[in-house]
C-alpha cells in the first residue's frame, strides 16, 4: 500500500502542493471550500424565514428501525445531495484533468464513510461512546491491505484535503463561548490540563525514543479532544497519515474499557458525582466516551464532564496555532540551519487552513446569534 501511495504522488507532483486547475495551494482550497459551504447554510439561515435544516437520520437501534430511518428513501436523497453539494465543490480543487476518474473514487469513498457513521449511530455501539472513526479506519485497514485497489480510488482518497476542509466547518461548532461560560476555573483548568498534559505526553514520547511527529499529534490527542485534536496536530505538522491512524486508534481503543472503568471507580471510591463527572471531562479524551461514561454516574456528573470538555475543545483552535509556528520553527532550523527563521518563511510554511479553522470558530464564537450558530453546527 505505502510503495503503491508513493507511486501515485509520484505521477500527481502537484497533487498536495497545487491545484492542477489555477496554482492555488491545498490549505487556501480548504478554506475556499469549507467557507463556501459553511457561508451558503449561514445565508439560508438569515435570509428564508422559518427555514428548517434538515440533517441525515443516522441513529437506529434494530433492524426495523433501521429500515425505517436510516434507509428511507428521503434519507437517502438527503445524503446523496450533500455528496453532490461536496463532490462539485471539491472537484474544483482536485482539477478539471482529474474529474473522470474523481468521480467514481469519491463515490465510493462517500459510500464507505456514510456506512460507518451508519454503524456508529446504531444505538449499543453509540452507548459505548465507539465514534464512526473506529469503523472508517478499520474499512480502510481492510482494503489497503487484502485488496489490490485501483490508482483511481487511491487517486480520489485525498485525505489531507477532506480531513482540512472538514476541520475548517468543525470550527463552527468549536466555541470559545462554551468555556466563557465555565468561568475563570472553568478558563484555568483548560489551560492548565491541556498544557500540562500536552507537554508531559511530549516529554514521554521522547523518554521511549517515539519520534517528534507522533510525538506531538500522540499528545495533542490526549490532551484535548482525542480523534479531532489528533487530525489538526497531524495537519498543521503535515504529519504522516499512517503515526494519525495509529494514533487515532490507540485513543478509540483506550476510551472503549475507559468509559467502563472510569464510572465504577467513582461510585465505589465515592467521589461526589459533579467532581467525578469534572474529572471524567478532563481524562477521557473523546467527547462521546465522556458523554457516554457520565451517564453512567448521574445527571450532574454528565453536566459538568460535557462543560470540562468543552472548555478544553475550545483550546483545539489555540493550541493548533502555537503547534504549526512551533512546528515551522523547529523544522526550519534543522533543515536550514537558521536560528531565527524569518516571519515570512514561518508564513510560507504555515498551513493557512488552520487560519481558517480558528476564523470559523472566532465568527461563531462573537459574531453569529447563538441560536443560529447551533443550527448551523448541527447541519
Amino acid at each position: 500500500m505505502q510503495q503503491e501511495t508513493i507511486h501515485i504522488k509520484s505521477n500527481l507532483p502537484l497533487k498536495e502542493k497545487r491545484s492542477v486547475l489555477s496554482g492555488l495551494s491545498e490549505d487556501i482550497w480548504a478554506v475556499i471550500i469549507g467557507g463556501s459551504l459553511v457561508a451558503i447554510i449561514l445565508a439560508i439561515a438569515f435570509f428564508v424565514n422559518d427555514f428548517k435544516f434538515t440533517t441525515p437520520v443516522y441513529q437506529w437501534a434494530n433492524g426495523d428501525e433501521l429500515l425505517s430511518k436510516v434507509l428511507t428513501g428521503k434519507n437517502i436523497l438527503l445524503l446523496t445531495g450533500i455528496g453532490l453539494a461536496f463532490f462539485v465543490l471539491s472537484s474544483i480543487a482536485v482539477g478539471a484533468t482529474g474529474v473522470k476518474n474523481y468521480i467514481g473514487g469519491f463515490a465510493i469513498i462517500f459510500v464507505l464513510a456514510i456506512l460507518s457513521l451508519i454503524i456508529a449511530g446504531n444505538r449499543t455501539i453509540n452507548y459505548y461512546g465507539i465514534e464512526y472513526v473506529v469503523f472508517a479506519l478499520l474499512t480502510g485497514l481492510l482494503l489497503s491491505n487484502f485488496f489490490h485497489l485501483p490508482a483511481w480510488i487511491i487517486e480520489a482518497a485525498r485525505s489531507e484535503f477532506f480531513i482540512k476542509t472538514g476541520l475548517i466547518i468543525l470550527g463552527t461548532s468549536i466555541l470559545f463561548t462554551d468555556i466563557v461560560k465555565a468561568g475563570l476555573p472553568g478558563i484555568l483548568q483548560s489551560v492548565l490540563v491541556v498544557a500540562a498534559v500536552w507537554f508531559f505526553a511530549l516529554w514521554l514520547s521522547r523518554k521511549l525514543k517515539v519520534d517528534d511527529e507522533f510525538g506531538v499529534i500522540l499528545a495533542s490527542a490526549v490532551s484535548i479532544c482525542g480523534v479531532s485534536a489528533a487530525i489538526v496536530a497531524s495537519g498543521a505538522i503535515k504529519g504522516d497519515k499512517k503515526k494519525l491512524s495509529y494514533v487515532t486508534t490507540l485513543v478509540l481503543l483506550v476510551a472503549i474499557p475507559m468509559l467502563i472503568i472510569l464510572p465504577w471507580m467513582i461510585k465505589e471510591l465515592g467521589i461526589p458525582e459533579i467532581v467525578g463527572g469534572a474529572w471524567l471531562g478532563g481524562t477521557l479524551d473523546t467527547t462521546a466516551s465522556v458523554t457516554a461514561a457520565a451517564e453512567l454516574v448521574g445527571p450532574a456528573a454528565t453536566k459538568a464532564g460535557v462543560i470540562v470538555k468543552f472548555s478544553q475543545n475550545v483550546l483545539i483552535g489555540v493550541a493548533a496555532f502555537f503547534i504549526a509556528a512551533w512546528w515551522v520553527m523547529r523544522k526550519t532550523e534543522i533543515k536550514e540551519g537558521q536560528e531565527k527563521p524569518s516571519l515570512k518563511l514561518i508564513w510560507e510554511r504555515f498551513p493557512k487552513f488552520v487560519l481558517g479553522f480558528i476564523a470559523a470558530s472566532l465568527i461563531f464564537s462573537f459574531l453569529i446569534p447563538a441560536a443560529t450558530s447551533k443550527q448551523v453546527a448541527e447541519c
